[in-house]
């Protein structure tokens, strides 16, 4: 874990002692949980199927398990949650998480969705608290003179991102003389770096160390420039929805399946986020 990531948990730190005695309560802390009332249920999945959007470019959030199905824990999650709110569930499937913003209005809508925190996408769309914290990273050509994150906003960078991925808006909203390259998809921003032999890549650091791993022609610089907060996200007029599922996200933290599940789909890297204030 680096330093700055442990600056933004050390943040929760007086929160978490707020919640200590929900850790010891184990798994055993789902099951004591009262079931929510019907109108809630009707408010969180109000065609009695809970829809669940899963994206598939966040290779850390979620995955494709050996029988086709969605796994990692976004798929988890919402399983659990189906679970308590006793509805069947439907997963429908994005390829980034622009896609599954659009998604509301494209008629392909949802009632759950696991997304990274981010004022644009907030204007439509209301969150929990964060449930994993990664990080956006960048990753260079090996014999680039670019060596720290600070090095990257200058004249004539250009870099290679995932078209409304997290990082990107974040970027747009921080960058002020590197231009943004686009891809649709965060997986194919990398095939983009490369291809165009652009100066960075920008995305999630898992999937960078992935590519880079056994390379000789690229290297990750140090750090990271952004936290990604990824969260539950609910449509924004689903205020009774928003509610519960705070709720609900802040227990599965305490009592250890959100890093339960993380372990189970081998993301050892991600972290658990802290206790909401």
């Amino acid at each position: 874990m680096t330093a700055g990531l442990r600056n933004v948990i050390g943040r929760f730190a007086t929160a978490a002692l707020l919640v200590a005695g929900l850790a010891g309560a184990g798994a055993a802390a789902a099951q004591s949980s009262p079931k929510p009332s019907n109108d809630v249920v009707r408010e969180i999945a109000p065609g009695g199927v809970l829809r669940v959007a899963i994206n598939y470019g966040n290779p850390v959030l979620a995955q494709k398990g050996k029988n086709g199905q969605a796994a990692g824990v976004s798929a988890a999650l919402a399983r659990a949650l189906a679970k308590r709110l006793q509805t069947k569930i439907e997963f429908r499937s994005f390829d980034s998480a622009g896609d599954v913003v659009a998604a509301l209005d494209g008629g392909r809508g949802w009632d759950v969705a696991f997304l990274a925190i981010d004022p644009k996408r907030g204007e439509t769309i209301a969150y929990s608290a964060p449930y994993v914290l990664i990080e956006g990273s960048y990753m260079v050509p090996t014999n680039s003179p670019i060596r720290t994150n600070a090095d990257v906003d200058r004249p004539g960078v250009r870099i290679a991102v995932g078209r409304n991925s997290a990082y990107d808006l974040y970027l747009g909203r921080h960058l002020r003389h590197a231009e943004r390259v686009f891809s649709p998809t965060s997986a194919g921003a990398i095939a983009l770096f490369q291809r165009e032999r652009l100066d960075v890549a920008a995305s999630v650091r898992q999937p960078l160390e992935a590519y880079a791993k056994g390379r000789t022609d690229v290297r990750l610089l140090p750090g990271h420039f952004m936290t990604i907060e990824q969260a539950v996200a609910v449509p924004k007029d689903r205020q009774a929805a928003r509610a519960y599922v705070e709720a609900f996200v802040e227990e599965m933290k305490a009592n250890g399946f959100v890093a339960r599940e993380l372990r189970r789909s081998g993301q050892t890297d991600a972290t658990v986020a802290p206790p909401s204030r």
